[in-house]
């Protein structure tokens, strides 16, 4: 059945208010400021009488006054950052209680990432009253403080103490990388595969000619990991010298991770305040942002915050948090 000219005008404007209304939908939604979880920033206090044993560069205020989440979020209010985890920076197994106790008073803290000997004999009565605070999310290891993720994973205990972390839902996160941590990492994963993993500054490793063609073969044996996450942090960083702040200097770096590990296991960590000795963390934003600009709204919320909740299973703290946690 045909209709009359002016049924026929009435559709036409009804499909293109429809579709007006639409665009404008899509548009607003692109506008609105995607939520952050930082998934990585280290509080310490070397006004302490015992001081600290790490205090961010000596160019940061936080050198001398110290890193506490009020003086966080006052730096990230602007970039709509809502929450963030700490990642131990310290070697002293005191500071774990110390980190857990500050971040308890700053609803911006959703988790802690300690510090403490896997390999203990007493690993598992001491992880397990840790556990029981819900912002201790789990351990850092890798090849700081004298570990040797390599090495250590080939011993019995320390498996066993993996195998403990996963049975808690406790997340391991590794430090610094290199190609040896990264194919420590997958021998980890093989041996413990429920254990999520979290690789820590992965942009910053610029493999050598030499190293390129195994970088390239263990990136393929992560990706075949859905255990292994990788934080797209300190993307700002020396190259041959030179510190770029623009996105287009890392674009290859940052597609080759996204394109071997998938949008769901990549995550955003500021590195604050350590990345200061490199960039202002408005640089770090920037740049960021910049580089996912052109990619699907729904990639941009799994880097900036989706991910951070199957990685890490925080738990809601704010009002805002929830509203998250709920879309």
């Amino acid at each position: 059945m045909t209709g009359t000219g002016s049924e026929i005008g009435r559709r036409a404007l009804l499909v293109g208010g429809v579709a007006t209304l639409a665009a404008a939908a899509t548009a607003n939604a692109a506008a609105r400021p995607i939520p952050i979880i930082d998934t990585h920033i280290h509080l310490f206090d070397p006004r302490r009488p015992q001081g600290a044993p790490y205090r961010g560069p000596r160019n940061s205020p936080t050198y001398e006054k110290g890193a506490f989440p009020a003086d966080y979020a006052a730096l990230v209010r602007r970039h709509h950052v809502i929450g963030a985890i700490e990642v131990e920076a310290s070697a002293w197994f005191e500071d774990n209680l110390w980190v857990l106790e500050t971040a308890a008073r700053d609803p911006i803290m959703v988790g802690a990432i300690g510090n403490m000997p896997i390999e203990a004999a007493d690993f598992d009565n001491i992880v397990a009253r840790f556990a029981k605070d819900p912002l201790f999310r789990g351990l850092r290891y890798g090849n700081l403080w004298g570990y040797d993720l390599g090495a250590r994973v080939r011993e019995a205990p320390f498996l066993a103490g993996l195998k403990r972390m996963a049975e808690m839902d406790l997340v391991l996160d590794t430090a610094n990388p290199r190609l040896d941590l990264m194919q420590a990492v997958v021998r980890v994963s093989d041996a413990v595969p429920s254990l999520r993993i979290v690789l820590d500054h992965l942009p910053r490793f610029d493999p050598k000619p030499e190293e390129q063609a195994e970088y390239t073969t263990v990136l393929r044996e992560i990706a075949q990991r859905p255990t292994i996450f990788a934080k797209l942090s300190e993307i700002i960083h020396p190259v041959n010298g030179r510190t770029a702040t623009t996105a287009e200097a890392y674009r290859d770096r940052l597609r080759t991770l996204i394109d071997a590990l998938g949008p769901d296991r990549v995550l955003f960590g500021s590195d604050w305040p350590n990345i200061l000795q490199d960039a202002t963390l408005d640089q770090v934003f920037a740049v960021a942002r910049d580089f996912y600009a052109d990619r699907p709204i729904i990639e941009q919320e799994k880097y900036f915050w989706r991910n951070s909740v199957a990685a890490y299973k925080w738990r809601a703290r704010s009002p805002a948090q929830h509203r998250l946690i709920a879309a």
